[in-house]
């Protein structure tokens, strides 16, 4: 009798990358599990955009038809619960959760993501997804010629600046303490009327999530509609490292052009491999991710 923990491949995170990927291994009638803890990076995100034929859908929406998709795929199984550690073996590699579950398998594939680590900014955490947002691609439509600012400093400020201004004029960089823009960028951003404030933060005063205005610890106030902010972020699973795949300076799985990592066996696809955080690029990701497992696997046997 065929062990009911044992399967071809196993993908950790069930999101759209973990989905996608599921999705292709599904049609090429590989036995496949999908481990997810049910907790996307995007669950405060009100609605998706800039994604054909899923424009301003909700991420729940478009998440739940995905994996009642992938579900009608009989090879497919999911698993609820979070994947804590991995081993190489013999056969392929051990994957063990949370609940203390073991699931083997041949070929692995992470859809992760990545944690988010919030600014230790009262309303931060609360506003984010919201109306405090990381893409002009997937939520600057909906700001656009609003009161606008962005939470940076240094070369990652100038950079937002320069995007940010096609979404709008009326835009203000908040350094929360000394500037470290250049001479030369900050005489650019004034040129294009893009102030920029040294004020220390407060708090974000909100409704709900929807940004109202930024109080400052001098005691005055910036009304605005959006922000943009860049948070550091760590990988939301140590497992890849556990199996010496490596991570690439800015803190990403490294992944050839076809989702490979450099450990054999092991594929890595959205949030965790590229800052790209959209949900086309995702399914993209995924798509490719799935397809190169099952070749890897024809080669293997063929």
């Amino acid at each position: 009798m065929a062990d009911k923990n044992n399967f071809e491949v196993i993908i950790i995170g069930g999101s759209y990358a973990g989905l996608s990927a599921g999705m292709a291994l599904g049609r090429a009638l590989r036995n496949t599990l999908i481990i997810d803890s049910g907790k996307p990076c995007n669950i405060q995100t009100p609605l998706s955009h800039n994604f054909l034929t899923q424009d301003g859908k909700t991420p729940k929406e478009i998440s739940t038809l995905a994996k009642h998709q992938v579900q009608e795929y009989k090879t497919i199984k999911f698993f609820n619960g979070i994947a804590i550690s991995g081993k190489k073996t013999e056969k392929g590699f051990e994957i063990e959760t949370e609940s203390g579950d073991i699931f083997k398998a041949k070929k692995l594939v992470f859809a992760t993501g990545v944690k988010d680590i919030m600014p230790k900014i009262n309303g931060f955490s609360e506003c984010w997804g919201i109306s405090v947002i990381h893409c002009p691609y997937c939520h600057g439509y909906e700001y656009s010629n609003d009161k606008t600012g962005i939470l940076a400093n240094g070369d990652i400020a100038f950079e937002l600046g320069k995007l940010i201004n096609n979404w709008t004029k009326d835009l203000t960089i908040f350094t929360n303490g000394k500037s470290t823009l250049t001479v030369e960028q900050t005489e650019k951003l004034t040129k294009h009327n893009i102030k920029i404030s040294e004020t220390e933060i407060e708090y974000f005063n909100h409704n709900n999530g929807h940004l109202e205005s930024i109080v400052f610890k001098n005691g005055t106030t910036k009304n605005l509609k959006a922000l943009y902010s860049r948070p550091f972020f760590e990988q939301n699973c140590t497992i890849p490292q556990q199996l010496n795949c490596e991570i690439t300076e800015q803190h990403y799985i490294k992944i050839d052009p076809f989702q490979k990592t450099t450990i054999h066996g092991i594929y890595a696809c959205g949030d965790s491999t590229s800052m790209m955080r959209t949900l086309s690029y995702a399914i993209a990701m995924g798509g490719m991710a799935g397809g190169m497992v099952n070749r890897e696997l024809i080669e293997e046997t063929f």
